[in-house]
């Protein structure tokens, strides 16, 4: 393995010339870079310098050498840049999973956000479940995970994972308009011999959605399953039927769809999770900072603001 800073002292002599300028560059002795150089030759086998009246000239081996040490400095002193940046918070490349209905929102805000900064953080994003988000951040295929819990649906974190609260949003009761029940503030119970639209079995949001039926004291009759929020609103406009949606997912109203307040709050929290060995981070620290400012920008407080 070449030694670099005698390499340094190699490409400096190429550049300056002299024995002594090298010398003063680098704050050494004259003596101290010729002994330098001389074991360099002996490491490598092959004469490096030659002398040229009093001075000290580059063979061809040597400015061969000396050009390739220009570019090892130049990226070193690159990387040396990025360690810098990636310390501070400004570079690398981090990858992100996060459930389809924040990807969408504050997610994108995010990401538009860290590229109008000229941030130097670039990120990859998936969308999967947060069964399986935390299964990525596990398995080290993901560095950040934002997942979901419900109000009446806890979700426990693996060891060896930390979370941040990122944002609570309401979820809304949607029906349509023209619904005999339409209110401001309504009770699940009063929709027990509704059809109801309701996330797939066996994900969380449908937990979520059957647990509130059942403690309002009935089991839902579910006409259409869907993973996608946005079809459920399209089926309640549709057909009459009633959903559970959070707040993330009624960015786009249909034309007669009413949202009302459960009389017992419904709420669903996301938490970013990174494993603990990221602790400390700068880069998840500022991507995490970002993703807490977009998703409150996003939330709405009431039914009207997100039908306005």
């Amino acid at each position: 393995m070449i030694d670099v800073r005698k390499l340094r002292m190699l490409a400096e002599l190429d550049r300056l010339g002299t024995i002594t300028a090298v010398a003063e560059q680098l704050h050494l002795t004259a003596p101290g870079v010729s002994m330098q150089l001389a074991a360099l030759e002996r490491e490598l086998g092959v004469p490096l310098t030659e002398r040229q009246g009093r001075r000290l000239a580059l063979t061809p081996a040597g400015r061969l050498l000396a050009g390739h040490g220009r570019d090892v400095l130049d990226r070193l002193s690159l990387a040396e840049t990025e360690v810098d940046a990636l310390r501070r918070g400004g570079s690398g490349t981090y990858r992100l999973a996060a459930f389809p209905s924040a990807a969408r929102t504050f997610v994108a805000d995010a990401w538009a956000r860290l590229n109008e900064e000229e941030a130097g953080i670039r990120l990859t994003v998936t969308t999967p479940e947060p069964e399986d988000a935390l299964a990525a951040l596990l398995s080290g295929e993901a560095d950040l995970a934002v997942v979901h819990s419900y109000s009446n649906i806890p979700r426990l974190v693996p060891d060896g994972v930390e979370t941040e609260h990122l944002v609570t949003e309401p979820i809304w009761v949607a029906m349509r308009v023209d619904d005999p029940l339409a209110a401001e503030v309504v009770e699940l119970a009063d929709f027990a011999h509704h059809d109801w639209i309701t996330p797939q079995r066996g994900l969380t949001c449908f937990e979520m959605t059957d647990r509130a039926c059942g403690l309002a004291g009935f089991r839902p009759r579910i006409v259409a399953e869907s993973v996608d929020f946005a079809a459920h609103l399209a089926f309640v406009a549709a057909c009459g039927g009633v959903a559970l949606v959070p707040d993330l997912t009624a960015t786009d109203l249909p034309a007669g769809v009413h949202l009302a307040r459960p009389a017992t709050p419904l709420n669903r929290m996301t938490i970013a999770a990174r494993r603990t060995s990221l602790r400390g981070d700068p880069g998840l620290d500022r991507i995490t900072g970002i993703l807490r400012a977009t998703a409150e920008e996003r939330v709405h407080a009431s039914p009207v603001e997100v039908a306005q």
